[in-house]
Order: structure tokens, then C-alpha cells, then sequence
């Protein structure tokens, strides 16, 4: 690759970060560029400074690399970017049995059904389609039953690290008065 200025090195950092979707790690960095990992953290602590104040974006480091990250003050803004696809095409009534599966995991279609006081069948079918709820086990019991849960998708979906983040289900209703707004994100 013949010897680069560090400037030039740094926009490659740069431009690594914002194409890729996981974090990349000091030794993935310098890989590529092909110049030690001490070179490397010199330059990503500068870019890191960098983009510490007035921009949109930041870098931020997390347990395995670096990755180019939007400012959690404007989280609103994105959110409104995106909020047309945030029900993911789901009615109310599928949302609402979402909703219950998430927080009662792992739970029966019927013991759906008891809280809802409806048939939640089509709902349940259509959260399983859409790799929201999948069958997790069954229940002891009579007639064993499946029990469902929620599935790695949607706790993606929904902005997730783990189902410990789901805001508390009073918190919850509050801030969702119609639940067509139900969207499981908890604001910081």
C-alpha cells in the first residue's frame, strides 16, 4: 500500500467505520490499513475526539472495537424517520398480544386469551410469521401446550440488548396511551 499520511489513514478509518454494521476491533483496523495497533489507536483516540462534540454522530467504543454511532439526544428525530415502519405492519390486536407475550414470556395462547379476553390465534400467527414470537416449549400439564416467547428479532426490531431492557409495563402504558405508538423502546 505504500506509506500514507496519517490524515489520509484517519478518512480510511473513517470511511471503515461508516460502511460497516458491527463494531471493528483495533486489530481488524489495523489489519486493513496495514500499519501497527498502537498507530491505529493514536489515530482512532483523535477521530474519537473529533467527533466528541458537534455532530451528529459519534464514535463510540464498545467492549469489541469502534463503531459509528447516532447521538442519543436525537434519538426522537430518528425515530420519527422511521416511525411509519415501527408497527412493522402489525393491527393493534397483534401488537397488544406482542405486548403481553414479551412481558408474561413464556406464556400460553390461551393464557394469552385469559388476559386479552379475545381469540388471539390470527395474532399469534401473524407475530410468528414476522419471526417476533416463536414456540419456545410447552407447558406441563393436560394437552401440553405451547408456550411462546419472543425471539431475537424482536429484540432487534426493537432496539434491545436483552429483554431486561423492556420498560416497566406501567411505565409502559403511560407512555403508549394508544398502543398503536407501542413501540418498546425505552427513551434514556
Amino acid at each position: 500500500m505504500g506509506m500514507m499520511f496519517p490524515s489520509e489513514t484517519k478518512s480510511i478509518l473513517e470511511c471503515l467505520l461508516f460502511v460497516t454494521k458491527e463494531p471493528l476491533s483495533l486489530k481488524t483496523l489495523a489489519h486493513i490499513v496495514d500499519l501497527p495497533e498502537d498507530d491505529i489507536k493514536v489515530m482512532m483516540d483523535e477521530l474519537v475526539l473529533e467527533y466528541s462534540t458537534g455532530r451528529g454522530i459519534n464514535i463510540q467504543v464498545v467492549a469489541n472495537g469502534y463503531q459509528l454511532c447516532t447521538r442519543h439526544e436525537f434519538a426522537s428525530y430518528i425515530e420519527k424517520l422511521y416511525k411509519p415502519q415501527n408497527s412493522y405492519g402489525l393491527s393493534k390486536a397483534a401488537l397488544e398480544t406482542l405486548a403481553i407475550i414479551a412481558y408474561k414470556q413464556p406464556i400460553t395462547r390461551a393464557e394469552v386469551e385469559a388476559i386479552r379476553g379475545v381469540k388471539v390465534d390470527s395474532s399469534i400467527g401473524t407475530l410468528v410469521e414476522k419471526n417476533l414470537v416463536k414456540e419456545v416449549g410447552r407447558k406441563e400439564g393436560p394437552g401440553r401446550p405451547i408456550l411462546f416467547g419472543t425471539t431475537p428479532n424482536f429484540l432487534k426490531y426493537f432496539g434491545l440488548r436483552d429483554l431486561s431492557e423492556l420498560p416497566e409495563p406501567k411505565e409502559f402504558t403511560a407512555r403508549h396511551e394508544s398502543v398503536d405508538q407501542l413501540d418498546f423502546k425505552s427513551s434514556d
